[in-house]
């Protein structure tokens, strides 16, 4: 098993829709990114790429990159799974939480685990998501930005291999099918 952790934060700003999980939560405020500033999905790609050892986002989606300007965070969860996939990689589980003082995002936690499971292509019981709030300490209890941490845990495709030497086209077990057997 891999394990990755991630962690974003973005600022809070008048005259933006507030994107979290890829659900559009309706509030005064919405985050400042040169994407859509989703952190819940930047928090959960950063996880996934460093448990794969892939870098992160800033390396294969750098802001300075106008094809990413305001592009759907959504795209690039897409993105990441297909290079998990290109990497022989399987997700085991998401566990993430979003800190922010206002607004409460518990009802809308539901509809990001689904949006998010669907763009990952895994099962919904593989992803959970928290809320929590600082009490009024920091930027976040402030109210000047949300901030978002994950933890992805992955397989590798040699975990669920029965060949006996991996080294070999066909290990010789009697479960896999393998001609030689």
């Amino acid at each position: 098993m891999r394990i990755g952790m991630g962690y974003d934060v973005h600022r809070l700003v008048e005259g933006r829709p507030l994107i979290l999980g890829g659900v559009t939560i309706p509030w005064e405020k919405g985050l400042l990114g040169h994407s859509d500033a989703d952190v819940l999905v930047h928090a959960v790609m950063d996880a996934l790429l460093g448990a794969a050892a892939l870098g992160d986002i800033g390396t294969h989606f750098p802001d300075t990159d106008p094809a990413y300007k305001g592009i759907s965070s959504l795209m690039l969860l897409k993105h990441v799974r297909e290079l998990l996939d290109q990497n022989l990689y399987i997700i085991g589980n998401i566990d993430a939480t979003i800190i922010a003082q206002k607004p409460k995002v518990k009802p809308y936690v539901q509809a990001m685990r689904e949006t998010m499971a669907e763009a990952l292509e895994i099962q919904i019981s593989q992803i959970n998501i928290k809320a929590t709030t600082e009490e009024g300490l920091g930027f976040t209890g402030a109210e000047e930005g949300i901030s978002a941490q994950a933890i992805a845990g992955l397989e590798t495709v040699e975990n669920y291999s029965y060949a006996v030497d991996p080294r070999q086209a066909c290990g010789g077990c009697t479960g896999c099918g393998c001609p030689k057997r």
